[in-house]
């Protein structure tokens, strides 16, 4: 869950649970990326770039991922990759998703968006502005390196 709620908050980040141990790290050391994980044999195999979390939820395990890495989420970025794979998503004619959801949402909803990797459509309904919230929420808890800035902040 916590790959996903990443996501959520825009960040780039690969999550592969039939990949073995050696294969997580050897990837991620060959895409310079940092290995979350809560296993310390795997932790062991990873290099340099391994954070060893000891949180055991996932809204703790985003705080302090925070806390100890520099974690700077960007409100525009919300929302703009793919929960389920991690593309980044794209925008959708009504016309182009109207097959893909249901009838209400293909009359009602305004915008949409697109996974060109899973094809899964989003569209903006009650639950955005609960994910907003939570990760508003969330992102100050996890100190200075992990606030969240305004588009404006920078």
């Amino acid at each position: 869950r916590l790959a996903r709620w990443l996501r959520l908050a825009g960040f780039d980040t690969r999550f592969d649970p039939a990949a073995t141990d050696q294969e997580l790290a050897a990837a991620c050391r060959a895409e310079g990326r940092w290995l979350l994980t809560r296993d310390r044999r795997l932790a062991s195999l990873a290099g340099p770039r391994v954070l060893l979390l000891r949180a055991g939820s996932w809204p703790e395990q985003f705080v302090e991922l925070g806390t100890r890495l520099p974690l700077v989420s960007q409100r525009e970025r919300w929302l703009s990759r793919c929960p389920r794979c991690n593309t980044p998503l794209r925008a959708a004619t009504r016309e182009g998703v109207s097959l893909r959801v249901p009838p209400y949402v293909a009359a009602h909803a305004a915008q949409f968006r697109e996974c060109p990797g899973c094809g899964q459509v989003y569209w903006e309904g009650t639950h955005v502005a609960r994910i907003h919230q939570r990760l508003a929420a969330l992102l100050p808890r996890a100190g200075t390196s992990g606030r969240c800035e305004e588009e404006g902040d920078r």
